[in-house]
C-alpha cells in the first residue's frame, strides 16, 4: 500500500488527512494518508526511513521554509516563493530523491480569480509567513501589486496602524494569512478600518474554520466580497495529487 502524509507541528487542525483518505476510499485507490507530527524538521529523515512506502508529503507550519534545505530539487515557482508545501518522493534504487513544489499559489489563484474586477490593482497581504509569500506571488501573476502587513517594523512591510481608510480604498484586495479568527479564538480579527470598506473591496481569508470569520463578517457588513480558504484547500489538495503522481518528474 502506498503512503502519503503531512509533516508539521502541531497537526490537530489538519484538513488533509480527512480529504485524502476519503478520496482514496471513494476512488478505490490502495493508499493511506498519515499525519506525521514532528517537533523538529530533522525528524523528516526518520519519517522517510520508517515509511519506505511513502510517495509524497504535504508540508505545513512551521516547516514550509525550513524543509527546503533537505530537498534534492525545488521547482522554480517554489524557489521564487521561498516555501515548499508538497514533496514528491522518488525511489531510484536505494536512493531517495525529494522534489519540492508549492500548491498554495495554485489553489489561491484559481480560487480568487473569479472574484477580481478591473479595478482590483493592489492588495494588502496580512502576515509574513510561508503562506503569505505564496499569496503575494500569486497576486503578482494576476497583475495585482501586493504589500505585506506586519505587526513589527521590517523591510518591505507596512504596519497595522498605518492602514488608513485611504489605504484600504487603494489596496482594495485584502488577504488574511494570519491565524487571527481561527477556531477556537473566533472573536479575534486583524485590526483594520473596517468602516471604510465598500463593495469594491475583496476580503479573502485563508482560514476555513469557522466558515465565516469575524474578518469576513465585518467586510460583508460593508458590502465587500468575502471568501474563506476552503476552496483553496480543496484545489491545493488536488494539485498535491498531481505533483505526486502527474507527468512532472
Amino acid at each position: 500500500m502506498d503512503k502519503y502524509g503531512l509533516i508539521g507541528y502541531p497537526l490537530g487542525h489538519s484538513f488533509s488527512i480527512g480529504y485524502h483518505n476519503q478520496r482514496f476510499a471513494d476512488e478505490g485507490i490502495n493508499a493511506k494518508y498519515i499525519n506525521f507530527e514532528i517537533p523538529n524538521i530533522e525528524q523528516l529523515y526518520e519519517v522517510l526511513s520508517q515509511n519506505p512506502e511513502l510517495k509524497g508529503l504535504n508540508v505545513t507550519i512551521p516547516y514550509k521554509e525550513k524543509v527546503m534545505e533537505y530537498l534534492d530539487y525545488i521547482s522554480p515557482e517554489a524557489r521564487a516563493i521561498g516555501a515548499v508545501n508538497v514533496i514528491r518522493i522518488v525511489h531510484e534504487g536505494s536512493k531517495i530523491v525529494l522534489r519540492g513544489y508549492n500548491s498554495d499559489v495554485i489553489g489561491f489563484v484559481q480560487s480568487i480569480q473569479p472574484m477580481l474586477e478591473s479595478y482590483h490593482k493592489k492588495a494588502l497581504v496580512l502576515g509574513t509567513g510561508g503562506a503569505s509569500k505564496a499569496i503575494a506571488y500569486g497576486l503578482k501573476t494576476l497583475g495585482i501589486e501586493p504589500i505585506f502587513v506586519s505587526r513589527y517594523e521590517r523591510p518591505g512591510t507596512i504596519q497595522y496602524p498605518s492602514i488608513t481608510p485611504d489605504v484600504v480604498h487603494e489596496y482594495n484586495v485584502i488577504v488574511n494569512c494570519t491565524p487571527l479568527g481561527m477556531f477556537p479564538k473566533t472573536e479575534a480579527c486583524p485590526t483594520l478600518p473596517y468602516e471604510a470598506l465598500d463593495e469594491r473591496n475583496i476580503l479573502y481569508d485563508l482560514i476555513y474554520n469557522p466558515d465565516e470569520t469575524l474578518f469576513m463578517k465585518k467586510g460583508a457588513e460593508r458590502g465587500a466580497a468575502v471568501k474563506n480558504g476552503l476552496e483553496m484547500l480543496l484545489l491545493q489538495a488536488f494539485a498535491s495529487w498531481e505533483f505526486w503522481n502527474g507527468k512532472e518528474k
